[in-house]
């Protein structure tokens, strides 16, 4: 039987080498390890330490290494990725021993490989602890320091420094490398945020309400995504700047409401909430699987006026009548970088290309999807990232083509106490660093009733 300990190193390695030869997603690469593996539930926490950790760390990890594999030109993959994870475990876990991190991972060199390659790895590692890890004062670049700092590459650092400024810039990249706060919002259809604070306590959960949304409340401990509260619908998981948007679409009273791009759910279902089950929602999304995800959230949390469809939402105004929905919103695809404390593997895939090849389809949702809208209705559209050109440039294009549409500058009336000083006419911009919650943008438009 293999011992605890280093079945949690080999499958650290093991996904991370999915990840970097597939482009796997982290998340789901570690559920499925942990059941495969059948690791043990008080070394879950590690696993994913590491996992995540290595991830988020890779470029500063690769500037560590540097100094002691110059020499080794053709190194597998997978002895680097070991030898990565073990330079974690090294520099940032201090519950770790220098001497057992280093003694598991050339037990798992000697099992993958051989001899040579353990030796090899034995050597590195040691002769890193003697020389210790090199300083970041070598790189004059500040940018470039903040790249390597903070693991993040170099031309993402850039374009963050050039739309924010350098303070910002390495706030956000600091924030990134942080476990994001698990946020989950009271269906308060069903329970008011009190009770349902007071079962989860009752059930061995750590939480307290929200500082920034009323019915929302921070999980310090625990997975509430595991409690009978789940369960009988009293709470869904959800950030707490994506709970923004339903006070942005202004859903007080019953309304006709459609939900572009709506999984899985957690706007839909708080737009219903918000009204009280006495609208309508139509939830759409492209694909059948996703659709039954909102479906699914719709029906836990006891709201039978969503109706979900499977569509791609361009192709609506095709079968539906002009002037249809009293509001829109529309969270449209982006490149995510608001949510790269959750996905950190993204920040080695995305490419700078990538951003403008999304502000085209994001402004073809826009065009497709507005006509939709009845006059003297808003629409609200929103991005969990934190780019300009997928927010602030597509706005200013998409109210260039429609002159039917104006700014909705009575946003910030709508919004927390909290969050509005960083509203600007009709648009909010959330950075990671605000509230220690995930990037994300609001944009308010109406249509004009003549």
């Amino acid at each position: 039987m293999k011992k605890t300990k280093k079945n949690v190193r080999e499958a650290a390695l093991e996904i991370l080498e999915s990840i970097e030869k597939n482009q796997a997603y982290s998340n789901l690469l570690l559920n499925t390890s942990i059941k495969k593996n059948e690791i043990p539930s008080k070394d879950i926490g590690l696993l994913t330490e590491i996992v995540y950790g290595t991830l988020q760390r890779r470029m500063t990890i690769d500037y560590f290494l540097a100094n002691f594999l110059h020499k080794e030109k053709k190194l597998e993959e997978w002895v680097k990725i070991l030898l990565r994870l073990t330079v974690y475990q090294m520099t940032y876990l201090d519950r770790i021993p220098d001497h057992a991190a280093i003694n598991e991972a050339v037990e798992i060199a000697k099992k993958r490989g051989h001899k040579g390659i353990s030796g090899f790895v034995n050597a590195v590692l040691r002769n890193m602890i003697r020389q210790g890890i090199p300083s970041f004062d070598h790189i004059k670049d500040p940018i470039e320091r903040l790249s390597i700092e903070t693991s993040h590459p170099l031309w993402l650092v850039k374009r963050w420094v050039t739309q924010l400024g350098l303070e910002e810039a390495k706030k956000m990249c600091e924030i990134n490398l942080t476990a994001p706060v698990q946020t989950a919002r009271v269906n308060t259809t069903r329970i008011s945020v009190d009770e349902c604070l007071s079962l989860l306590g009752e059930e061995g959960f750590q939480v307290e309400a929200s500082d920034v949304i009323p019915e929302g409340i921070k999980v310090l401990k625990g997975n509430v995504a595991n409690s009978i509260c789940f369960e009988k619908g009293y709470l869904t998981i959800q950030d707490e700047s994506s709970m923004l948007v339903a006070y942005a679409l202004d859903v007080v009273e019953p309304a006709t409401v459609l939900d572009a791009c709506a999984a899985p759910g957690g706007k839909s279902t708080h737009i219903a909430e918000k009204m009280k089950n006495k609208g309508e929602v139509l939830s759409i999304d492209l694909h059948e699987h996703k659709v039954k995800l909102i479906k699914q959230n719709a029906d836990r949390l006891q709201l039978p006026s969503i109706t979900t469809q499977a569509m791609d939402s361009r192709k609506l105004h095709e079968s539906m009548e002009k002037e249809s929905f009293d509001r829109i919103l529309i969270d449209a695809p982006c490149s995510g970088f608001g949510v790269m404390r959750r996905k950190p593997d993204m920040k080695y895939t995305k490419q700078e290309a990538d951003v403008n090849k999304l502000q085209t389809i994001q402004l073809h949702l826009l065009d497709s999807i507005s006509p939709l809208l009845k006059k003297g209705g808003l629409l609200v559209y929103s991005t969990c990232t934190i780019d300009r050109a997928e927010n602030e440039e597509v706005v200013e294009k998409f109210l260039k083509e429609h002159k039917e549409f104006e700014k909705d500058s009575s946003l910030i009336t709508r919004l927390p106490e909290e969050v509005q000083s960083y509203v600007q006419e009709n648009e909010l911009q959330v950075l990671p660093q605000y509230f220690n919650s995930d990037g994300f943008y609001i944009a308010s438009f109406r249509k004009k009733v003549q």
